[in-house]
């Protein structure tokens, strides 16, 4: 069907007559907005299939996983929506992965929120941070240099920087907390000390400092915040840098429809539903994030509770063009750094 079905004509649609679609939409997703039970991405699937009678294929893995995978399959490709954080959705998007669109309700999205040519669009907003076990540890640790105690050796784990999106952010974090990226590589080859080791994916930490494996790992509110519910040692918190301030900025979930998908048309279906008013107004109450649109406005506890932590928390904004261009300089350079080379 090639009309373009507002949320409200599909739910009419789908009371008035059998479903109309036929295929299945394959969106590949970094891990986060799937997790938590009730899920905020697995209410929204079973709400769109109910809707349209479209059915969902969902690949989950780390935020560079799922463009790598994306850019491999190029010539043959199975993905129709990706759901990615940043540098990662602009590397897509610089590769030539992405198509053009505009979705219902992008006039909803401010413009600091959406590529000024239409390939992807901010889904959920989101926080970098770190969470430590309460149960193990009295209080959280105040400062970065905190974290470099011999009582954290190998207790610390974070994800991998140009692997994953929130271990790529701990690394722009720390840059931006040392007040340069020499001075950010120098805390970061200090901190190695305490380090366990790599790892591809930051949501896989949770269990582990939930069990007290680990005291401390990398993560994001709405990934931690939804993960809590089965992991209740976990607390979050924002260290602070050498001037005595707590820093973060914005790491949104991006959407964006995948150039040459196998079915775009319902792709293009599925971006809508994700981005409609009624499904962003459980992006608080249910992903314990932040939604995007203009006109949502939520009230509920959990977006209550999501500003109150971010209180004192000084809030700045990366240049994703610029992150991007040095991001292989910047990984190279780390990689030297905590090897000791």
């Amino acid at each position: 069907m090639k009309t373009k079905l507002s949320l409200v004509a599909a739910l009419l649609a789908a009371t008035a007559m059998p479903a109309f679609a036929d295929g299945v939409v394959t969106i590949y997703s970094a891990d986060g907005l799937h997790d938590g039970n009730p899920s905020w991405l697995g209410n929204q699937f079973e709400a769109f299939t109910k809707a349209t009678g479209i059915k969902i294929q969902y690949v989950e893995a780390g935020s560079s996983g799922v463009v790598d995978r994306i850019s491999k399959e190029k010539s043959n490709t199975q993905a129709d929506v990706l759901v990615t954080l940043p540098p990662f959705m602009q590397k897509a998007a610089a590769d030539g992965l992405l198509e053009a669109y505009t979705p219902a309700g992008a006039d909803k999205i401010e413009a600091r929120d959406k590529d000024a040519d239409g390939r992807y669009y901010a889904m959920v907003n989101n926080y970098p941070n770190f969470i430590y076990n309460a149960e193990v540890l009295k209080a959280a640790p105040a400062t970065y240099d905190d974290l470099l105690d011999p009582k954290f050796k190998q207790k610390i784990q974070y994800s991998t920087p140009g692997q994953a999106g929130d271990g790529t952010a701990l690394m722009l974090q720390t840059f931006h907390a040392f007040g340069s990226k020499e001075k950010g590589l120098d805390y970061l080859k200090k901190l190695q000390a305490n380090n366990l080791g790599p790892s591809a994916s930051t949501g896989k930490l949770t269990a582990l400092v939930n069990k007290g494996e680990l005291y401390v790992a990398n993560g994001d509110m709405q990934m931690n915040l939804s993960q809590s519910r089965d992991n209740p040692n976990i607390k979050i918190f924002f260290p602070t840098g050498p001037d005595g301030k707590k820093t973060a900025f914005a790491l949104p979930y991006y959407i964006a429809l995948v150039k040459g998908g196998p079915d775009a048309e319902n792709g293009k279906k599925l971006i809508d539903f994700l981005l409609s008013e009624a499904a962003q107004k459980d992006v608080s109450s249910v992903a314990q994030g932040f939604p995007v649109r203009t006109d949502v406005k939520p009230t509920d506890d959990n977006f209550k509770n999501l500003n109150a932590m971010l209180e004192g928390v000084e809030i700045w904004s990366p240049d994703w063009a610029k992150v991007l261009n040095d991001l292989k300089g910047d990984v190279a350079a780390y990689n030297q750094a905590i090897s000791g080379n």
